[in-house]
């Protein structure tokens, strides 16, 4: 049962388009996987229609429409002039992999499209996967802890938001599993440790690098790399 959602300021700015892309790649992760937060969206869906009906028209340039079918056409007749087909990139099969198999549609497209994975190995317990966005402000990744792995506990600098996609893990503040949603901003101090029976793997949002707590601070952190793409 899924117990930790976006909360409702979140799932507003997503239903309006205003959220930032990396942040509501993780909200349509989570949706995808919970039904009462799809719920809560279509109501906020056909509030968000209602009022618009409600509103004033705006004028239009009458040329406008033409204007875009116009670019439209002319970069059809580019692409089929150039004679030349881009080379379909190999889609990556993760069949063999469970922790993989089922992914969220929305984040099973994006890997689709980033093509193989790049694991890096982060410490005894952690790997994790830089994935391609497209924007510069959040780096967005896979962390995969391994069965019964404990992460360095550590501090945030930025916001973090977290979503659980395969297995589950634990805090001191509670158990995570499949669809939960977590948001973690700076002074919020953890350390997730994955249960015994089954590797866990989350999908993470970070707007920077995290400050690993501890006597082996001073020596992680300046290495600690953060990249958005």
């Amino acid at each position: 049962m899924i117990r930790h959602h976006p909360d409702n300021n979140m799932l507003l700015e997503y239903a309006a388009g205003s959220l930032p892309w990396a942040l509501s790649l993780a909200v349509s992760a989570h949706l995808q996987l919970c039904p009462q937060c799809r719920q809560q969206r279509e109501n906020l869906d056909r509030i968000g229609g209602a009022l618009l009906c409600d509103s004033a028209p705006q004028s239009v340039d009458t040329a406008a429409f033409d204007q875009l079918m116009g670019r439209i056409e002319h970069e059809d007749q580019q692409e089929a002039s150039s004679g030349e087909a881009a080379p379909a990139k190999p889609r990556p099969v993760y069949s063999s992999d469970p922790v993989l198999a089922d992914l969220p549609k929305v984040i099973r497209k994006l890997v689709t499209s980033t093509g193989p994975l790049k694991w890096r190995r982060v410490s005894s317990a952690l790997r994790t996967s830089r994935l391609n966005t497209g924007q510069d402000r959040y780096e967005v990744a896979f962390q995969r802890i391994c069965r019964g792995g404990k992460v360095a506990e550590h501090d945030h600098r930025g916001r973090e938001v977290t979503v659980v996609l395969y297995g589950s893990f634990s805090d001191s503040e509670g158990v995570y599993r499949r669809g939960d949603f977590l948001l973690r901003e700076p002074g919020d101090v953890h350390r997730p440790i994955a249960t015994q029976d089954q590797e866990c793997l989350c999908l993470s949002v970070v707007e920077a690098p995290v400050k690993v707590t501890g006597l082996l601070g001073w020596l992680i952190n300046p290495f600690l790399s953060f990249r958005p793409a």
